[in-house]
């Protein structure tokens, strides 16, 4: 069960997708896919000043696709999980995969303790992104707090931000920062 669900929780595109759709490498996952197109779609709201019902719907689907692995991801933290990139990689696989061992990840990268952390802060960053998108879009926020239309004129900057979010979630897990060895 723990390897489906890890399986879930790091899908990106197959090669033989991106081979065929190079423009996939730009979001290697369904959730940066969707974000992205988010992010395209609310310039639309923007200018024009009222959404759509496409606009919602794909907000809906782009929440799924950011639940999914939120879920999955607390369930594997706890059961224990880190970031590939907060932890090394046993011996064994540090030799296969690198010709050498020295607390590196499974990536030949060395390991940086911290990452786990901030992959979690993308996370919320993500989630509260998704809510102040889904409040803005339905009109919870226009009217008296931010005034009229004035939300619609943010949607672009939150989504972008929403986007960056995504693209760190994934750069985090793998990458390490600047505090390697800590």
């Amino acid at each position: 069960m723990i390897d489906f669900l890890k399986t879930l929780h790091d899908f990106v595109w197959p090669n033989s997708w991106v081979a065929a759709f190079p423009l996939l490498s730009l979001a290697p996952t369904p959730l940066a896919l969707a974000s992205t197109v988010l992010f395209i779609w609310s310039l639309a709201p923007a200018f024009k000043g009222r959404v759509g019902a496409g606009f919602l719907g794909w907000l809906g689907l782009t929440c799924v696709l950011a639940l999914l692995p939120v879920v999955t991801g607390l369930i594997l933290a706890i059961s224990g999980g880190k970031v590939p990139s907060a932890v090394a990689a046993p011996a064994d696989v540090q030799q296969r995969l690198c010709g050498q061992v020295s607390d590196l990840t499974r990536y030949c990268l060395p390991a940086d303790p911290p990452r786990d952390l901030e992959h979690w802060m993308y996370t919320a960053f993500t989630l509260f992104s998704l809510l102040a998108v889904g409040a803005l879009a339905r009109g919870r926020w226009n009217g008296d707090f931010l005034g009229v239309n004035i939300g619609l004129k943010l949607l672009p900057i939150i989504t972008l931000f929403l986007a960056g979010c995504v693209y760190m979630i994934g750069r985090v897990a793998l990458v390490p920062g600047n505090a390697v060895g800590a």
